[in-house]
């Protein structure tokens, strides 16, 4: 491996980067203020003397920098921000010194790198993340219309489990005597996304997807851990919605149950 010649430190932010680097031959240290944008801060680590060796931290803005970063031939590393060594007299926190001691730590190996994901991968890291997130949407939409009627001393007396077909059915028909709670009731009962029935089909669909791309993918045994990659990312993601708007056309003319919510196009 050549020597690097300049190193980066990088505190990344949704809207700009402050970029600390050091030049092995001078030893001049330079901070420099970047746009938010990949492309911005590629073209900078890209026009410093070769070779370049980049740090930022893991964080809320993935890991398409780093693979922009290595695919222009600049070695990156992800550091993980729970183990980057701080000293405790140390409280003030700024950008420019984050990108400083991410700078030094580069320099003398100190940073405890994480792996980077195929993108691949972090689609379905995703996916994963989305129905837990509709979980929490069906929950807390449950709980909305089960405690307005609890207030209201309505009881569901029937034999069948909750929220199922004879459970809708007689939701449609309480009366809460009240008009302004039977107009919450009704506000509550709207399919709109808020709906628990429609909150569930988006989790029905989410689990759907998951376990159709799933089943087209591989799992490889490597030393650092399970790798999950998909044997065609491309192949995968087109068979993936063909499949999901084939079981939404199927479904619609029956019961309607499922429907291709355009929240999961920015998944594929």
């Amino acid at each position: 491996m050549a020597q690097v010649r300049s190193w980066v430190g990088l505190d990344v932010h949704r809207a700009s980067v402050v970029a600390a680097t050091m030049d092995r031959d001078t030893g001049e240290l330079r901070v420099r203020r970047l746009p938010g944008e990949t492309r911005e801060v590629v073209a900078f680590c890209v026009a410093l003397p070769g070779p370049t060796r980049v740090a930022y931290e893991a964080g809320p803005t993935g890991f398409g920098l780093a693979r922009a970063l290595v695919a222009a031939g600049v070695q990156c590393v992800i550091a993980a921000p729970g183990k980057i060594e701080r000293p405790s007299s140390d409280r003030v926190k700024t950008d420019q010194r984050d990108a400083e001691r991410l700078l030094r730590l580069l320099m003398i190996d100190g940073l405890h790198a994480v792996r980077v994901p195929s993108s691949e991968e972090e689609a379905l890291r995703d996916l994963v993340r989305a129905r837990e997130d509709i979980r929490g949407d069906l929950m807390r939409a449950r709980h909305r219309m089960s405690k307005l009627l609890l207030r209201h001393d309505v009881r569901f007396d029937g034999t069948a489990a909750a929220w199922t077909t004879h459970h809708r059915r007689w939701l449609g028909a309480v009366d809460l005597g009240d008009r302004g709670a039977q107009i919450t009731l009704a506000q509550y009962d709207q399919h709109g996304e808020d709906h628990p029935q429609a909150v569930l089909d988006r989790r029905e669909l989410a689990e759907l997807l998951l376990r159709h791309l799933l089943s087209l993918a591989r799992f490889e045994c490597l030393e650092e851990g399970r790798v999950l990659s998909l044997t065609s990312s491309a192949a995968a993601s087109a068979s993936a919605v063909s499949y999901a708007q084939a079981r939404t056309d199927e479904s619609c003319g029956t019961e309607g149950r499922f429907f291709f919510h355009p929240f999961l196009s920015g998944f594929f």
